[in-house]
């Protein structure tokens, strides 16, 4: 079982490399990540963490595992049109 608050907070650090992106960790059950292209008003996603440590989006999408958090935050990023920093 994986520590999903630790995963998403992980995953928001990750995320937040990328400039074009806005970044907010919501606190509840199951924590969550808010993330915006700054750019669009259309472009936003929220991702949660399963127990089984996999980044999962609000429309089903799996990201990537907290094994490698960077890949699944620059697949997040390249969804929604966003640039590294």
């Amino acid at each position: 079982m994986v520590d999903t608050v630790s995963g998403i907070q992980e995953f928001a650090s990750a995320t937040r490399r990328h400039i074009d992106l806005s970044v907010r960790v919501m606190g509840g059950s199951p924590p969550r990540v808010q993330v915006r292209n700054r750019f669009s008003e259309t472009l936003s996603e929220t991702v949660t963490c399963s127990a089984d440590g996999a980044f999962v989006t609000s429309w089903g999408y799996r990201l990537g595992t907290v094994e490698s958090v960077q890949d699944a935050a620059d697949r997040l990023a390249y969804l929604m049109a966003a640039l590294p920093a």
